[in-house]
């Protein structure tokens, strides 16, 4: 196979740039228009082609024999996908794979550059990028000095491309392809007249809210009018809180602590309140409105828009302002999504993955058997809370609660916030605790499941113990506690840049300051990236095993696969099996899917 590392040079300027744009909306727009592109295939000198040139030498290509290499991937990939109409062989990402090695850190070209290779000076990403914002036709000079940046980069990403491939799983690599593939090569369709409805609705519903609280737009949007109108016009003490430079600034996000305490004393005004709100979360385009626009206008394609290894765990994260990681069950925005003509959505969910992890982990092992033999978990630690028997069918709420405590508390979870957790309401009904009943519920927790709390005090021990240790300290069948950072069993790393021990506090550092670590949170590091791994594996098998089907999405622990609609129960039963087997690390671990098909994203 032909590698071809490569990167687009593009015309931009003040509206038309991907600071205003998503890709997808800067590739499609009237004015986008290719200066040239920077070549490389394999080992060979790389060349500058220009815009007259770029379109024949890219349609001469073997793209059936052809993997590409970029920083970056998605936009240079979507470009070839969505400008040119061809798709590559295969998609490697040096920003990805950074991304892998160093998570939470910047994975720009120049930061990656300085990592892979700190003591050699040739290896830098060169000046900045001539100005030619606003240049639709470049002129001879600007257009030499582009090419001789562009040239660079390329040589640049090949090398750092040269330096990592020998460190990546080839599991992972795999997994970036795929996620390249699903944004480049788009399979989800969208309802776009459902989705234009809702659209419509949600604006009409911010149009009347606003309009039943007494004050214009301008009013409510601008934090100096709006402070006018909380003190001259309600008579209110305004909120305030410091920014950046320690400067006081009215507190008026829907998160603030002020504002939370300001709206709960003065429930009066609650049409004040809420027309706030509404406005601030109008301002920028309703998520029915961006699902439309990412969508192809022709063919109703919807990338699916995820970052691999945007999370610290391994875990995907949203981007392009979509995050499909977040879609509400029942939602338009989950109902949109269909599958292409002549196929379904097989959807399959990894039931309590994290939590079977943790106990398998723990080896809390009345909870394993618990989940090996399918019973009902949460309706089981209800009946300890409430004393007497809870079921699924008779006693929703309370089983609800006992969900809670098996999916929150063995993360180390207090009493308190666990009390702050169940009155928020956020994950499914309020239910408020005294703290009394608080306290008794997490210490019932602590000793039926001791072992969990006991995984607890071992896992924050061993990576304490591995900063100063150079050995390997294994930690059962899954990890290894190495250099103050945990191997995982796919050849990943949780890596926790920087770790020490701060006024007796366990602290590592990302790109936005230090954050705290303790056992709980350890536990819930580990067990994440433990159900990706399972989740990850399930999915290669899945696109090497299903006949004529690809992944279309993944959200949290679901799949969701498209395939032909053929014999869609003997399909949905392949499925299960593929997800259902136990990884070489843990073949006692107890695994469990549901799911099913349809033609959309229903469930």
């Amino acid at each position: 196979m032909t590698l071809l590392t490569l990167d687009f040079e593009t015309y931009y300027d003040t509206q038309v740039s991907l600071t205003k744009l998503t890709t997808m909306e800067y590739i499609r727009d009237p004015l986008f228009k290719v200066w040239g592109v920077g070549l490389k295939f394999d080992d060979e000198e790389t060349f500058w082609v220009g815009e007259d040139e770029a379109e024949s030498e890219i349609s001469d290509i073997d793209w059936d024999t052809t993997a590409i290499v970029c920083h970056n991937t998605p936009f240079d990939g979507f470009i070839l996908t969505h400008h040119y109409q061809v798709t590559p062989k295969y998609y490697y990402d040096t920003a990805a794979m950074s991304r892998g090695l160093w998570p939470s850190i910047s994975a720009k070209l120049k930061d990656v550059a300085e990592r892979t290779f700190p003591d050699d000076p040739t290896m830098r990403k060169g000046d900045e990028l001539a100005n030619a914002k606003g240049v639709y036709d470049l002129p001879p000079d600007l257009e030499e000095s582009i090419a001789g940046y562009c040239i660079q980069d390329v040589d640049l990403t090949y090398a750092i491309y040269k330096n990592l491939i020998g460190q990546y799983p080839q599991s992972e690599l795999d997994i970036i392809n795929m996620t390249t593939r699903m944004f480049c090569e788009p399979l989800l369709h969208i309802n776009r007249a459902a989705l234009e409805e809702s659209h419509q609705d949600e604006k009409d519903h911010v149009e009347d809210i606003i309009s039943k609280s007494g004050y214009t737009r301008t009013q409510l949007g601008s934090p100096v009018q709006f402070k006018k109108i909380v003190e001259d016009d309600l008579n209110i003490v305004c909120p305030l809180k410091p920014n950046s430079k320690g400067e006081m600034i009215p507190a008026f996000s829907k998160n603030d602590a002020g504002w939370k305490q300001m709206v709960t004393m003065y429930p009066q005004f609650n049409h004040v309140w809420d027309a706030r709100v509404a406005l601030k979360a109008n301002l920028k385009e309703t998520r029915s409105k961006r699902f439309i626009d990412a969508a192809d206008p022709d063919k109703n394609t919807l990338p699916t828009c995820l970052r691999y290894y945007g999370a610290h765990t391994g875990r995907w994260t949203g981007i392009e302002n979509l995050n499909q990681q977040n879609l509400p069950r029942g939602s338009i925005l989950r109902t949109s999504l269909e599958a292409p003509p002549g196929h379904l959505l097989y959807v399959a969910d990894l039931s309590n993955i994290e939590a079977r992890i943790v106990a398998w982990l723990a080896g809390q092992d009345d909870l394993v058997e618990g989940f090996a033999e399918g019973r009902d978990i949460y309706s089981e630690f209800a009946s300890d809370i409430y004393g007497r028997t809870i079921t699924k069918q008779n006693d929703p709420l309370e089983r609800f609660i006992g969900k809670q405590c098996i999916l929150g508390l063995q993360f180390g979870m207090g009493y308190q916030r666990f009390m702050e957790s169940c009155a928020s309401g956020a994950k499914g009904p309020a239910v408020e605790f005294s703290i009394e009943k608080a306290k008794s519920i997490v210490n019932n927790y602590r000793s039926k499941y001791n072992k969990i709390d006991t995984l607890w005090k071992r896992v924050e021990s061993k990576l304490v113990t591995s900063m100063h240790d150079p050995e390997e300290l294994p930690y059962g069948s899954a990890l290894v506690f190495k250099n103050g950072n945990i191997e995982l069993p796919n050849g990943m790393s949780l890596k926790y840049h920087n770790l020490q021990i701060i006024q007796e506090q366990l602290t590592y550092f990302n790109h936005k300051g230090p954050i705290k670590l303790w056992g709980g949170k350890i536990t819930e590091n580990i067990a994440q990236a433990l159900a990706r791994i399972v989740i990850t594996d399930a999915m290669l098998k899945l696109e090497n095993t299903i006949c004529s089907g690809r992944i279309a999405l993944t959200v949290h622990d679901e799949v969701i696969l498209v395939a032909p609609d053929k014999d869609p129960d003997a399909i949905m039963n392949q499925i299960f099996e593929i997800m259902c087997i136990q990884p070489r690390w843990a073949t006692d671990l107890p695994l469990a899917v549901e799911g099913g098909y349809d033609k959309s994203y229903s469930k």
